[in-house]
């Protein structure tokens, strides 16, 4: 969160899960009524990565808050974080695993 800060992206726990469980996920907030949704899922090789959880195309934001309500009823232990990016210009690459 402290590099999204240095960017000038504003990013928010919206959803705290259990400290030792539950999945992580992304909300990236376009600000213009879209979104996308990531996951942290595992590479073929055991590597953590980010995959788009609502397509490659942005959704609108209620389509996003529907598939996140949905993932919490799954698994009540999740983790939410929203981040703020008007330009775009986030990446899960620059996130330390």
């Amino acid at each position: 969160m402290r590099k999204l800060d240095v960017d000038l992206m504003t990013a928010m726990v919206t959803r705290s899960g259990d400290s030792e469980a539950g999945a992580i996920y992304l909300k990236l907030n376009f600000l213009n009524g879209e979104c996308r949704v990531l996951n942290r899922t595992y590479g073929e090789d055991g590597a953590r990565l980010w995959s788009s959880a609502t397509g490659d195309a942005p959704v609108d934001e209620a389509h996003a808050d529907d598939y996140l309500q949905r993932q919490i009823n799954f698994d009540p232990d999740c983790w939410i974080v929203e981040i703020e990016d008007p330009g775009e210009r986030f990446s899960p690459d620059d996130l330390v695993a």
